[in-house]
């Protein structure tokens, strides 16, 4: 048995290749990725013939097994690829990979295709028959922890440059989608003139040409502009805009905020401490507005909101989200939607 980590498969496929490759999980992309990487390699050292088969009822595993064992017409190396629909063969595929383990032919390269395979099936006899002469690589989904880093790599891999906040958009926006995040990364290629995405770049991107735009939100609200602010937010609930892009945007404001209102206390360079949390000049009028209309406990409640808000998105509050976001908005704006005991029931909720 050779387990084979998918990130190292391309490496392995420089060197001289297994009789029989078993690629098994539930992530149809990186299972995908990893049979392209296989056939790709295998194309290289001659295997230029394919045969693929799928393991309904109509398959005939002792056909199967002939033509694994036999030359083809032409002399050539063959692929022959069997797609599983789960990972519990039936008698006749049991009997056939035995069968096939004690003398694999090296002119054949047989690729297993499986979902997920339970422990209770790695421990069967055809499978450790199989395994003992295959090269196995399980892929494993990724987690929520690490999504954000395989969305900066792949992004990274298709040589497109973003800032963090463009990663933290997409990823919210695909919602461990692998599939999705592809196809958003392959369209941000045709888009992309060279130059770094930012945040606003990646939102203009994905939320798919929505006539109110998140940034229109948050420039209404911080400029005291609440009935056109709370306009905005129904036009983009009405577009299917993501509850998390609207949350990341402002709660990104208010943060900025606060930072900006502690450095005006102490005296602080404003322009400067805008300039790190992507505030220029054509906003620092409005900036300024907000700074000179929210006092330091509106501010506060409001991190506090949006920390409710970020809940409400990952189902750990029952309160409606957008309720929350239209209570956001308004406090922004300048506007108190609700009385402070109905706002502190609110939080501990």
């Amino acid at each position: 048995m050779a387990k084979i980590n998918a990130d190292k498969l391309a490496n392995h496929c420089n060197g001289k290749l297994l009789p029989v490759y078993i690629v098994s999980g539930d992530e149809p992309l990186l299972v995908q990725e990893a049979c392209d990487t296989l056939r790709q390699g295998a194309r290289a050292q001659g295997f230029s013939e394919r045969e693929l088969y799928h393991t309904d009822s109509s398959l005939d595993w002792q056909q199967l097994l002939q033509s694994a064992n036999s030359m083809s017409l032409f002399a050539e190396r063959k692929i022959i690829e069997v797609r599983s629909h789960n990972s519990k063969p039936n008698d006749a595929a049991k009997n056939a990979l035995l069968e096939y383990s004690k003398n694999p032919s090296p002119d054949t390269l047989l690729m297993l295709i499986f979902p997920k395979i339970e422990r209770a099936t790695q421990n069967a006899k055809w499978f450790k028959a199989i395994d003992a002469v295959a090269g196995n690589i399980q892929v494993w989904p990724v987690g929520p922890t690490f999504f954000h880093r395989w969305v900066d790599l792949r992004l990274k891999s298709e040589g497109l440059k973003a800032t963090s906040d463009a990663v933290s958009i997409l990823a919210s926006k695909v919602e461990g989608n692998l599939l999705a995040c592809v196809q958003e990364i392959q369209k941000l290629k045709l888009l992309s003139d060279g130059s770094t995405i930012d945040g606003q770049a990646m939102a203009n991107a994905v939320v798919d040409s929505a006539r109110y735009d998140i940034f229109s939100l948050v420039d209404r609200a911080t400029g005291g502009d609440a009935r056109a602010a709370v306009r905005t937010l129904q036009g983009l609930r009405e577009e299917g805009t993501e509850a998390t892009l609207i949350l990341w945007a402002l709660a990104r404001e208010i943060r900025a905020l606060n930072a900006l209102f502690f450095a005006k206390q102490q005296g602080g360079n404003l322009d400067s401490i805008a300039r790190t949390h992507g505030i220029f000049d054509k906003r620092l009028p409005l900036v300024r507005q907000a700074l000179g209309r929210l006092k330091v406990g509106q501010l506060r409640l409001l991190l506090r909101q949006c920390a409710l808000a970020d809940r409400a998105i990952k189902g750990a509050s029952k309160q409606n989200i957008w309720s929350l976001l239209n209570d956001i908005t308004l406090m922004l704006a300048g506007v108190r939607a609700l009385t402070a005991r109905s706002l502190q029931q609110q939080l501990e909720q």
